[in-house]
């Protein structure tokens, strides 16, 4: 393994990006704590980011410049630590592009000081969270020796460098943003999982899927024959792009004796793809049936929050696109009182409204610009003025035996920090339930 303290200590760093959500905090503090000389720049005022700085405080090594990014920053630095919301187009980027200053991001900059570990990568538009998770279970209940890291709230990936040995597997979920970071270094995961792929982002990619696609192909783009890529069985893309052993994941293929306690058909292709994950890693079939019958399912995506009186709650929040709370709501076999709504990130709704007569009892619509563009003149929906509002509406409709959905279809902010954010509120609103 690479001696890492070695490889940060007295290096120029410059960390674009803190935020709140403990990646960017995470890495900076490793850094910090490894000896390096920090910058950390964010656009957000330190009022934002007081959490994030508290816990930083400590460190005499950091020098922020918080409400603003500096070229100066940008120049002169041994390499730039990139968060993964960074602009495609940022200016700052692409002066330290110019002035040969090495860009980083966490994920790939872990797997080039761990060469020894093995890892196993996971993308997709829906399902890669999932389909991450029930992979760390699996192996983690069969007592192999496993990491998690990637696009998981509160985990800094860098931070895994001085738990990892040679031989551990470290299981990342990559969004299309990290990838950014295996394309630029040319490098791919040794298991790679794509899920599928979906219209989203289009705010971010400016309306170009072809863009979007293309930083999700750094998944396996760089694999080679010894490698092995999961493709879900609704990804199609022609054999002379993938050099890696291709395995096309089927729900079908989950013995239905399996006592699975996820919910929808979604669901069925997520551990279909994390199944064929785990075989490839060389478990036995009754240590994947135990990780995956014991499996519940990851907070805040679909599941199962809370049920008062005969009414199941179910927490959707990370469904930020039409196209998800279409499968969310394809999963239940009835009729079901849905709370939804926010920003528009420009995918199309068309799908979405046309179901929800068939698969509502009733809609409660939060606002934001996604919401106006909801139109069913057969379902019965309902403008609410927040989140709070909705919720109580939903329960005095609901009857004993009711589900009441919360998957708001489009994205959180301007209203909320983030999707987590939106589902910590509502779970502490409906805790108030009686």
């Amino acid at each position: 393994m690479t001696d890492y303290k070695q490889f940060f200590k007295n290096k120029k760093v410059t960390v674009m990006g803190l935020g709140l959500l403990g990646k960017g905090l995470g890495d900076a503090r490793f850094l910090a704590q490894s000896g390096a000389d920090l910058i950390v720049t964010d656009l957000k005022t330190k009022e934002q980011l007081a959490p994030s700085l508290k816990a930083l405080r400590k460190y005499k090594n950091i020098k922020f410049v918080l409400g603003e990014h500096r070229l100066e920053d940008f120049e002169n630095r041994d390499f730039v630590l990139k968060s993964q919301d960074v602009l495609l187009d940022s200016p700052y980027i692409k002066h330290s592009r110019e002035k040969k200053i090495p860009i980083w991001m966490d994920d790939i900059l872990f797997a080039h000081l761990a060469p020894e570990v093995k890892i196993v990568g996971i993308t997709g538009t829906r399902g890669k969270t999932t389909t991450t998770m029930l992979i760390y279970h699996i192996l983690k209940c069969a007592g192999k020796s496993v990491h998690l890291g990637g696009n998981i709230k509160g985990v800094a990936t860098l931070e895994l460098l001085p738990k990892v040995k040679s031989g551990d597997i470290v299981v990342l979920e990559l969004s299309s943003w990290q990838l950014q970071g295996f394309g630029d270094h040319q490098v791919s995961p040794h298991i790679s999982i794509f899920t599928n792929f979906m219209p989203d982002h289009l705010n971010y990619y400016k309306n170009d899927l072809k863009v979007y696609f293309q930083d999700k192909s750094y998944i396996y783009k760089f694999q080679n024959k010894n490698d092995f890529l999961v493709l879900g069985e609704s990804m199609k893309m022609p054999s002379r792009e993938v050099k890696a052993k291709k395995i096309i994941a089927k729900a079908n293929s989950v013995p239905k004796s399996w006592k699975v306690k996820l919910l929808g058909n979604h669901n069925m292709q997520n551990i279909a793809c994390a199944v064929e994950a785990v075989r490839i890693l060389g478990l036995k079939e009754n240590d994947i049936k135990k990780g995956v019958e014991s499996f519940a399912g990851v907070s805040g995506r679909l599941e199962l929050a809370r049920e008062v009186l005969g009414v199941k709650i179910y927490n959707d929040t990370t469904s930020t696109t039409p196209t998800a709370t279409t499968v969310a709501l394809n999963s239940f076999n009835k009729k079901v009182i849905l709370i939804m709504g926010g920003m528009d990130k420009g995918i199309d709704v068309k799908n979405l409204n046309k179901i929800l007569n068939i698969k509502t009892k009733k809609v409660f619509l939060t606002p934001g610009s996604g919401s106006d563009k909801i139109v069913n003149k057969k379902a019965n929906v309902e403008k609410m003025d927040d989140l709070k509002e909705a919720v109580n509406k939903a329960y005095i409709e609901a009857k004993k035996g009711d589900i009441i959905l919360f998957s708001p279809g489009f994205a959180s902010f301007n209203v909320f920090k983030n999707e987590y954010d939106r589902g910590e509120q509502f779970m502490k609103l409906i805790k108030k339930l009686k």
